[in-house]
């Protein structure tokens, strides 16, 4: 059993609990960070003089010999290791002796597993916000398509009033929009360096915190040394704003899952994207969109789990946030799949167009644009909503739209009623009417989409200006 600690201890730890203790199963996957970290470490202890020059050159070289084993897998990190700190100190040790002791400097565990834990979110904050990014681009594709693809709108699941395709669309890119947003606030609140708080209390040595910050590229070091082990807000709001990313996925794949069904056949699927049945031939499931809505809570399981554990942990380090990793690391590679499939399975999607023009028309969806058109004729809207409602009823006694019926039968309701109500309550009319900020109708998407432009054009990755 490697392990750092042992000069307390006269006996053997139990393999039970030694195995129960261990995380290295799992934190093996910060070993970039681990190394990356001990190189800005050594690189200071050298500058400050608490290495010699030849010896920080040698613990430099030692780390990238090891970090190009690792890589190469000539050398594996095995479960005889406690931790990767473990690891990584015990393979420098066997390298170089005595000097490769020296690696550990001024820095405890607690202040290490911090900070690879923050260098290994940066980059993964990073890797989200571009598949985001790639989302938003197929988003903005779509809308660009259609502008122009009647479809009907829904409230509480029922047929409300026309819209477009690439309204429906654009609500989704805000969802999206703000996804980024919540990450590049928590990049700018998570960027500091938590190396050289030590255990806790910080160091008796004269280490350079700022110096070890920039050779990192955070903005500096933390302030405050117990909060620097201890903090893990981080963790909750990265996982926060994944189980948000998630929620907005689960709701574009039920409509997706909704919209492929047979009673809507609103879109077709890329067989790339669906599967069948093992005892019905004539199926295609869309598998790919229900996987992402069903793993959405294992995403919020993690979130929950992560504030179940520090609810209760006084300061500084417990052991306890040891738990912080696994249900991170799932979550992240959780979201980070269902992103790229969606993406993909939404870039080779087709829509189809007549049928969701077809069923706009059905459904009453102008009906509010014929109140409207009342109330341009003088009918105050109380009354003219009173007028369409009973006029709605008899259409749908006969079965008809409402500009299905005669003018002589649309009189009998209201004297107001001309020839040209059926012009103005037609699915184009009543879409491109609407052209306040934000609505569906052509002019105002048109504009909506060259400020979706805009943003993608001006919004750099995440960390580009770091």
């Amino acid at each position: 059993m490697a392990q750092l600690w042992g000069g307390r201890f006269t006996g053997e730890t139990d393999q039970m609990v030694y195995a129960f203790n261990a995380s290295v199963s799992y934190d093996k996957k910060l070993y970039r960070q681990d190394i990356e970290g001990s190189r800005a470490h050594v690189a200071m202890l050298g500058r400050q003089g608490i290495l010699t020059e030849e010896e920080a050159a040698q613990i430099l070289r030692a780390l990238d010999e090891i970090l190009a084993d690792v890589e190469s897998e000539a050398l594996a990190i095995t479960m005889e290791y406690e931790d990767i700190h473990s690891f990584v100190e015990a393979e420098l040790i066997r390298r170089l002796g005595d000097v490769g002791k020296k690696l550990h400097t001024g820095r405890s565990r607690n202040d290490q597993v911090a900070l690879d834990m923050r260098l290994y979110i940066r980059q993964e904050v990073k890797e989200t916000d571009g598949l985001l990014r790639a989302l938003l681009q197929t988003l903005l594709s779509g809308m660009e398509a259609h502008v122009e693809t009647i479809m009907p709108g829904f409230t509480h699941l029922q047929k409300a009033q026309p819209t477009t395709l690439a309204h429906h669309l654009g609500a989704y890119f805000e969802m999206f929009k703000r996804d980024r947003q919540r990450l590049s606030d928590l990049y700018a609140r998570m960027n500091y360096c938590p190396l050289g708080s030590g255990a806790f209390a910080g160091t008796t040595y004269p280490l350079d915190r700022a110096y070890t910050a920039k050779l990192l590229s955070f903005y500096g070091p933390t302030l405050n040394s117990m909060d620097g082990v201890s903090d893990r807000d981080y963790l909750i709001e990265f996982l926060s704003a994944l189980a948000t990313i998630m929620m907005h996925l689960s709701r574009f794949s039920e409509e997706i899952i909704i919209w492929n069904s047979n009673e809507y056949q609103f879109v077709e699927i890329d067989d790339a994207y669906s599967t069948g049945s093992s005892i019905m031939p004539q199926k295609k499931n869309p598998d790919i969109a229900e996987l992402v809505r069903g793993k959405t809570g294992r995403v919020y399981g993690a979130l929950m789990a992560l504030l179940t554990t520090m609810k209760g942990i006084p300061l500084a380090y417990n052991k306890d946030m040891q738990e912080d990793k696994e249900m991170t690391f799932d979550a992240i590679e959780t979201v980070k799949s269902c992103l790229a499939l969606f993406e993909g399975m939404l870039a080779t999607i087709t829509f189809r167009k007549d049928v969701m023009r077809r069923s706009a028309g059905l459904g009453f969806t102008n009906a509010t644009d014929a109140a409207d058109y009342l109330v341009g004729r003088g009918v105050p809207f109380r009354d003219a909503h009173g007028v369409i409602g009973r006029l709605v009823l008899a259409c749908m006694e006969k079965k008809i739209a409402i500009d299905e019926m005669p003018l002589f039968e649309l009189k009998q309701f209201s004297e107001a009623f001309e020839a040209d109500v059926y012009e103005a309550i037609s699915m184009d009319a009543c879409v491109n009417r609407r052209l306040t900020v934000g609505a569906p109708g052509k002019e105002a998407m048109r504009s909506a989409i060259l400020e979706e432009k805009r943003y993608l054009e001006e919004t750099p990755p995440i960390g580009i200006n770091a």
